[in-house]
């Protein structure tokens, strides 16, 4: 089981919050799968997600199995969202739960004082995502001193304004192009 930390927006004007998903991998031999489950328990702290966010994490799975080789036939992927809000959506948490599958694939740790926002392409590319700002000012309200973030997230209007509050606030913007790259920069070697 590993347990991975992603930024996510509230709404516009609201902060940013830091989300924990946990992951767990199985290797299941009578299934036919990748098999994906969600344990959406809402506490009141809730944990639901939406379908953006689950097809994020579908295609995290793609990007793991197309990284690591493996046809994954045998995996049973088991996914919880642990969340301050109600419910959590979009697809910024996906590369998030990318790395961590496979560090439980690989059996890897994740750092404790890294987090990571960006989108994750079938094929393991790190695309941009919105609202970094914010995403940055609650990463350093929770005591983390680096975000990795997409490399071509410098293509968008407001990286000035990231990169001002990443230095104000002391925070090391990683970028990272790859879910390979995100990984290394994610794990304890």
């Amino acid at each position: 089981i590993v347990s991975v930390p992603t930024l996510g927006i509230q709404g516009e004007g609201l902060p940013g919050v830091v989300n924990y998903i946990l992951v767990q991998l199985d290797h299941v031999a009578s299934q036919g799968g990748p098999t994906i489950q969600f344990n959406e328990v809402n506490l009141g702290g809730g944990s639901r997600v939406g379908e953006e966010w689950k097809e994020g994490a579908r295609r995290a799975v793609r990007a793991v199995l197309h990284a690591v080789g493996d046809s994954g036939h045998d995996w049973m992927i088991t996914i919880k969202n642990r969340s301050a809000t109600s419910l959590t959506d979009g697809m910024s948490a996906s590369a998030a739960v990318a790395v961590a599958i496979m560090a439980a694939y690989r059996g890897g740790a994740i750092r404790s004082d890294v987090a990571l926002s960006g989108q994750i392409t079938p094929d393991g590319r790190l695309d941009v995502v919105g609202g970094l700002s914010v995403k940055i000012e609650a990463a350093a309200n929770a005591n983390y001193r680096a975000i990795i973030v997409p490399r071509d997230q410098v293509l968008t209007p407001d990286w000035m304004s990231s990169t001002d509050v990443a230095s104000r606030r002391r925070i090391q913007l990683i970028q990272a192009g790859t879910l390979d790259e995100a990984y290394q920069a994610m794990t304890v070697r």
